[in-house]
């Protein structure tokens, strides 16, 4: 991985975490979600005229990619209902880069060296570790955890779809952008049928996350589809899940959300782990 791949995720990991504490931090989660998702559109539309059209064979990838974002979207709010953002996030992020890792090398005939393969299980470790934190009172969260769990299974399969997805169009930036639309559209259509008035809502309450929530979201993984043409799908997945670090942070400082030695111990494994992948040639 070049350093350039490897800064492009390190930034992706940050706005990442950004827009899931936006989510997490508010009274009404399901409108920060919604907000979130439907502000991708002005920066959508922008990439979509900048950008060559994807070629046609990347089409099934495109349909199977939106569905999946939206399954991880609906099970990410649900875990944040249950668990704080220090537990379900990392549990969330900490599954996805073991599973592609598998996959990728299993199925796809990805070819990951020692070194790369020890970074992966350890930045992957080191977020799942966080599954034995309690939640803010004090308590066991299983219910959380378990939520969280399913979250990283959906995060697992559109990385992978997205990835592949994106080398067969051919355009990272054409397919995203058609990627993120089919997205609001799906996701438009199904709160305008289920809640309207969260769509009203947009307009008032949920702007400001619309608008920063909604852009740090679709920049965060516009460099993340970008990388995937430019380095191991397994490699940039489990990169970008080091957003656990920033999230920490976010959570105890901004959220005040309880810090405790299990919380560090985890965050310094996952950094040795990026510590690893750095050295991997």
């Amino acid at each position: 991985m070049s350093f350039q791949v490897f800064c492009a995720v390190l930034m992706a990991a940050a706005l990442h975490a950004t827009w899931n504490a936006m989510v997490k931090g508010a009274a009404d989660k399901e409108l920060n979600m919604i907000a979130v998702v439907i502000g991708h559109l002005p920066l959508a539309l922008i990439v979509l005229l900048l950008s060559p059209a994807p070629d046609a064979a990347s089409l099934p990838y495109l349909v199977t990619g939106i569905a999946l974002h939206f399954g991880y979207q609906m099970f990410l709010l649900r875990a944040y209902h249950a668990g704080d953002l220090t537990q379900v996030y990392p549990i969330a992020r900490g599954s996805a880069p073991m599973i592609v890792a598998a996959i990728s090398v299993i199925f796809l005939g990805t070819v990951l060296h020692p070194i790369e393969i020890a970074a992966i299980l350890t930045i992957g470790l080191g977020i799942l570790s966080m599954a034995l934190v309690r939640r803010s009172d004090g308590q066991r969260n299983p219910q959380g955890a378990r939520l969280a769990l399913i979250t990283g299974c959906f995060i697992a399969s559109y990385s992978l779809v997205d990835g592949l997805g994106a080398r067969v169009a051919g355009t990272s930036m054409g397919f995203y952008g058609w990627l993120a639309i089919g997205n609001v559209v799906l996701m438009a259509g199904y709160i305008g049928f289920r809640a309207p008035r969260q769509l009203r809502g947009l307009v008032t309450k949920g702007k400001r996350v619309l608008l920063l929530g909604g852009s740090a979201s679709f920049a965060a993984y516009a460099m993340v589809i970008w990388a995937f043409t430019q380095a191991p799908i397994a490699l940039v997945t489990a990169l970008r899940e080091t957003s656990i670090v920033f999230a920490l942070l976010i959570g105890v400082f901004l959220l005040k959300e309880k810090l405790d030695l299990a919380k560090v111990i985890s965050t310094a494994i996952t950094l040795i782990g990026v510590a690893l992948l750095r050295l991997a040639k």
